[in-house]
């Protein structure tokens, strides 16, 4: 009841909280500039509340004489600001990635523009050939084609669609396979165009053995073993992900960072590892493209074996990270003074263990959803914020209250995360 009517008393400060987060020019459409200045505001309301919360302002009257009240009117009003604050992340992604499709199609015309001046530049003196006449053309193909999955993509990230995995970030294994079938795409292209321009025949005949594949077994071999592993890695993810071996949460965009960090933002050393050497594989691969335009890329053996290497390691840190949450222990919160007892109902318990915290859930939003089953009751694992940050729920650590539905006995602990997954049971004895 005290809380039910905190709540009511606090609807003034809620209507500050939506005031903050909607007043003020264009912040709720589909502009990219209001979506993210909607949700710049919203973040900065939550976390002023929060901090305010942490510092035991704020609290209504009618919760501030009890510990536990105070604590879930608190938890409750920051679950409600931080589902906020969750929508507007979710409106200013779609609108990121509904102009994401523009920036690309103009990044890829900005790069065949530079290959244009590059061709100018280093044709004086040696003058125009064929081949850079074959190389501009091939790209004008590439970026044509990229325009134009922009364009049937342009509300999912345009072109960078193909790579954007179902949790919403950039696939770092689909961008490495991406990247080697775009360059074999343009080398073939650049053979074509000369082909298409060559008059003598013994001209062509040359063309053509260099599409042989002793000459470019190297790059091929590469290119088949990247797009095997981004297919791998799919299934590999997908089928953990169902087996609640790992843990997946949606993040509101894509970043650049996706590439080489892991979904908790940390880097990743199978990740940086594999796009670095994919990238001087790649860049190799370029020299030797124009230096010999007239045949596939000769990636020497020893390079693509390097590439090979990493590309393995890549896998098996995919097959090594995660983990299913454990509970190891369930003992009585006790405070400073408190005498040692039993469980009883109202008491309120520390869930010791690890894995509570998904990577990439330690918003809010994400921490609100994390559910304890004590026996056949749910609990709702309270937001204990302090400043910068919360100190409950932890990755190893979750304080909850002993409901009094609970009935006494032998009842078991489970919990819940932010990610749908379940930890193991845990038994322990309630007491009347």
């Amino acid at each position: 009841m005290a809380v039910q009517e905190a709540r009511g008393a606090s609807g003034s400060d809620r209507g500050a909280y939506e005031a903050a987060a909607h007043g003020g020019g264009c912040t709720c459409g589909d502009c990219p500039h209001g979506a993210r200045e909607g949700h710049r505001r919203a973040v900065a309301a939550f976390l002023l509340r929060r901090d305010e919360f942490a510092a035991g302002q704020g609290l209504p009257a009618a919760v501030a004489h009890s510990a536990s009240a105070s604590r879930q009117w608190v938890s409750e009003e920051l679950t409600q600001s931080a589902e906020a604050v969750a929508e507007r992340g979710r409106a200013e992604g779609d609108a990121w990635l509904a102009g994401l499709g523009r920036r690309t199609a103009a990044a890829v015309w900005a790069a065949v523009v530079l290959l244009l001046l590059g061709q100018c530049l280093t044709a004086v003196g040696a003058g125009w050939s064929a081949a850079r006449t074959a190389g501009l053309a091939a790209a004008v193909v590439v970026a044509g084609a990229l325009t134009a999955a922009s364009w049937f993509h342009r509300a999912r990230g345009g072109a960078l669609a193909p790579v954007i995995g179902e949790d919403n970030r950039l696939s770092t294994s689909r961008a490495v396979a991406a990247a080697w079938v775009l360059f074999v795409a343009y080398a073939v292209l650049v053979l074509a165009g000369q082909l298409a321009v060559a008059s003598g025949h013994d001209r062509r005949d040359a063309l053509i053995s260099g599409l042989e594949l002793g000459r470019g077994a190297g790059a091929v071999t590469v290119l088949a073993v990247v797009c095997a592993i981004a297919v791998l890695v799919r299934r590999v993810v997908g089928l953990r992900v169902l087996g609640q071996r790992l843990q997946k949460v949606r993040a509101d965009r894509p970043r650049a960072s996706d590439l080489l960090t892991d979904d908790a933002g940390r880097g990743a050393f199978a990740d940086i590892q594999y796009v670095v050497i994919s990238t001087v594989a790649l860049v190799f691969a370029a020299v030797r493209l124009a230096r010999r335009p007239e045949q596939l890329p000769d990636l020497p053996w020893g390079l693509a074996v390097v590439v090979l290497v990493s590309a393995a390691t890549y896998v098996a840190g995919k097959y090594a990270e995660g983990g299913r949450p454990v509970i190891l222990s369930v003992v009585r919160a006790r405070e400073a003074g408190d005498l040692d007892a039993p469980i009883r109902t109202g008491d309120d318990i520390e869930i010791r263990g690890a894995g509570f915290v998904p990577p990439g859930a330690q918003r809010a939003d994400r921490l609100s959803r994390m559910v304890v089953r004590i026996g056949a009751v749910n609990v709702h694992v309270p937001l204990v914020p302090v400043v910068g940050g919360f100190s409950n729920p932890a990755d190893d650590l979750l304080t909850v209250p002993v409901p009094a539905d609970v009935e006494p006995g032998r009842v078991e602990v489970q919990v819940v995360t932010g990610a749908g997954v379940e930890t193991n049971r845990y038994p322990i004895d309630v007491t009347d």
